[in-house]
């Protein structure tokens, strides 16, 4: 049986048999050009799959997987009003650097080009979707007005109102849906832009994937094995995608890419239900971001907020843009990553004013150097915060 697949290429001296086996060498000197990676989607068979493994060219391959945006979730009944408090708590409205000069690129449900909050922005947009530009849902709206949105109606709403460009790539579609070829290819296109910071605020569709191969027919227990190999093998090629990307930021400085880890947590709950990181955010070289509240005069970790976040962020009751105009409140994991986008674009700023290393290594190295802890009075458990709060350059 015939299916689609994700391909990555690029030049490499290493080869394997197995596609799906982590036997895959990245090194440099492998890389004769780090600059022609390419993602490319092919319908294989099984022999196929074996024929594309053994070329020199691929780096990896994966059977296509399902997409979705991070739902926003219900704040908690004890949260406090909303408003763009994100702003303080990252201590974006106390720093000197608004983001001047960087490129920051969400990866999402496009955008609302037309809506006040980014008026002063360059944008650029491309579709991976095939339902064109512009933002049919909303998502995608609300978290780039987070990251870098201007003042609407003397609010700030953005972390980094001074970021030069806004690429704009649309990899989930209306229904908030896409897939992984689309994913890849949006991160491609925003390294080969010169992009400085890529914000990810989805996941992988494994529940997604499981029905969609028992109505196909399978069993239940035949569809999980299933969507857990490809879900496996996409882990895989992702890791060697940002490895890749890795490479050529050691020449050409490279971007911060930052992920939302999850809503499927209840940590309070009966049963309390402690979920992992998701992915992508659980991929190799990517900043995994959890979900922030207001607890007292402290913060706490959001409930729902996944477990094993690298940072955390504000994520409850964020105000910010709305797909048609104006401002709306949304809560989750989605809403922190592009605090934390933000924040990644104010160092990028930082950095190249004081004429240090302009690398992606060395502004996630600060990024994570500044994150806060010790501001969690409920308890400060490493598995929830990780390094603690994301924090702006001062």
């Amino acid at each position: 049986m015939s299916q689609r697949f994700t391909i990555l290429r690029a030049s490499r001296k290493a080869s394997t048999r197995d596609p799906f086996s982590g036997g895959f060498t990245l090194q440099a000197e492998a890389l004769q050009d780090p600059a022609t990676i390419s993602v490319e989607e092919a319908t294989l068979s099984q022999s196929d799959v074996r024929d594309a493994a053994a070329n020199p060219s691929v780096v990896g391959l994966a059977p296509v997987m399902p997409t979705r945006l991070i739902e926003p979730v219900a704040p908690p009944a004890t949260a406090a009003a909303g408003g763009p408090w994100g702003i303080t708590a990252v201590g974006a409205d106390a720093s000197p650097y608004d983001g001047a000069g960087s490129k920051v690129a969400i990866l999402d449900t496009g955008i609302d080009a037309g809506h006040p909050a980014f008026a002063a922005l360059q944008k650029i947009e491309q579709d991976f979707t095939g339902e064109g530009d512009g933002d049919q849902h909303g998502h995608g709206t609300h978290c780039a007005g987070i990251a870098f949105g201007g003042d609407v109606g003397g609010t700030r709403i953005g972390v980094a109102p001074g970021v030069d460009t806004a690429l704009i790539g649309k990899v989930l579609g209306a229904t908030g849906g896409g897939d992984t070829i689309g994913l890849a290819r949006g991160i491609q296109w925003a390294a080969d832009q010169g992009t400085d910071v890529i914000s990810m605020s989805l996941g992988f569709d494994f529940p997604g994937m499981v029905a969609s191969e028992v109505q196909q027919g399978l069993p239940i227990t035949a569809a999980t094995s299933r969507a857990l190999e490809v879900y496996r093998a996409n882990l895989r090629m992702f890791d060697r995608l940002m490895a890749l990307l890795a490479v050529r930021a050691s020449l050409f400085g490279g971007a911060v890419v930052v992920a939302a880890t999850g809503n499927e947590s209840q940590h309070q709950g009966t049963p309390v239900i402690d979920i992992g990181v998701s992915l992508p955010a659980a991929a190799e070289g990517i900043v995994a971001v959890g979900a922030l509240d207001r607890a007292g005069t402290g913060y706490a970790v959001a409930g729902f907020s996944n477990l094993y976040p690298q940072l955390v962020a504000p994520g409850v009751r964020i105000l910010s843009a709305k797909r048609g105009g104006g401002l709306v409140e949304m809560s989750g994991t989605s809403m922190a990553t592009p605090h934390v986008a933000g924040i990644a674009a104010l160092w990028w700023h930082a950095v190249r004013k004081a004429q240090q290393p302009p690398t992606a290594a060395y502004v996630t190295a600060r990024l994570l150097a500044a994150a806060r802890g010790g501001v969690f009075p409920g308890g400060d458990d490493l598995a929830l915060r990780g390094a603690g709060i994301a924090t702006a350059p001062t």
